[in-house]
């Protein structure tokens, strides 16, 4: 039987359990089939590129699944390659009761002894791939996730406090999940990590900073990867006035002073004249801030390295 739906492997560390789980709630909502272990995985009927999440490790869609892997002969028999495309076929190592290594072969060989084509076990072109979630097994074609965005840890600028890329990376993804048509701002950017990530993802993106060292670090780090310095505006977010789907907005701090209450008030109040929907990053408790401000708070977590936590708010 063929099943139009998609099945997402993923994984995470331990201290990005909530960030990892509120990204992909998210992303492909809660009426998706989910399951948050060490090796997990997600189904739905939402097609997006694996390599989007830093915690997803690839895309099957789904072109059957059956009681056993004997009932899948038949639709793996359906499979046409092209004459030129050589393929393998894989047991991925996720699911519910994955096979030891030699069922895994044994299964492997008996699908691809199925399909019309020609099996290649190193740099294959297609790449099919077998998982058992609950009493079931499902077949289909495999997608590796692209971890090109990884080399964005490499930036020329950079500063020890500023957001790792995997957290602004899953930032931009709690904050756009729809990426068509939608305009996301960083008023405090920093050294430009979340402005490049968006980017990256094709998101329609500006970022601004009032500190103009950190302005300058961003408009080296942007066109370092390929993108438009001229998205990084040096100023005050008071004076900001164009308007934006949304914004993640990683409020100002310093190790030895705390930004006062007004002042943080002020800018939260700011930043819903800019967007209808934000990702705050404080390391303060800020709730009373923003419910003052006129947000409502739809999600909370925390995210912690070592003894530095973050709390992350999702608010409209």
């Amino acid at each position: 039987m063929t099943v139009a739906t998609y099945v997402y492997t993923f994984a995470c560390h331990e201290n990005e359990r909530e960030l990892c789980q509120l990204e992909l709630m998210t992303l492909f909502k809660p009426s998706s089939e989910m399951r948050i272990a060490s090796d997990s995985y997600i189904r739905s009927e939402r097609c997006i590129l694996p390599g989007r999440s830093p915690f997803i490790h690839g895309r099957l869609d789904v072109l059957g699944e059956a009681d056993s892997i004997a009932e899948l002969f038949p639709v793996a028999r359906k499979v046409r390659l092209q004459q030129d495309e050589t393929f393998k076929v894989v047991c991925l190592k996720a699911g519910d009761h994955p096979p030891d290594y030699d069922q895994a072969r044994k299964f492997e060989k008996e699908i691809g002894m199925c399909i019309h084509g020609i099996a290649q076990m190193k740099q294959p072109k297609v790449t099919f791939g077998l998982i058992k979630i609950g009493q079931k097994w499902i077949f289909g074609q495999w997608t590796e996730s692209n971890k090109s965005w990884q080399v964005h840890q490499q930036k020329p600028q950079n500063y020890s406090t500023g957001l790792g890329v995997t957290l602004a990376r899953a930032l931009v993804n709690i904050a756009v999940p729809e990426v068509e048509n939608h305009r996301l701002l960083d008023p405090c950017c920093g050294m430009g990590t979340v402005v490049i990530e968006a980017l990256s993802m094709g998101i329609d993106t500006r970022g601004n900073d009032l500190n103009a060292l950190a302005v300058r670090g961003a408009r080296v780090n942007l066109p370092y990867f390929g993108y438009d310095a001229n998205r990084i505006t040096l100023g005050d977010m008071m004076n900001l006035e164009e308007k934006y789907d949304s914004a993640i907005f990683d409020m100002p701090y310093n190790l030895c002073s705390v930004l006062p209450d007004q002042e943080q008030r002020a800018m939260l109040v700011k930043l819903r004249e800019l967007c209808k929907r934000a990702v705050v990053v404080s390391t303060e408790w800020v709730q009373e801030h923003l419910l003052e401000s006129g947000w409502t708070i739809e999600q909370h977590i925390t995210v912690r390295k070592g003894t530095f936590v973050r709390h992350i708010w999702v608010c409209v």
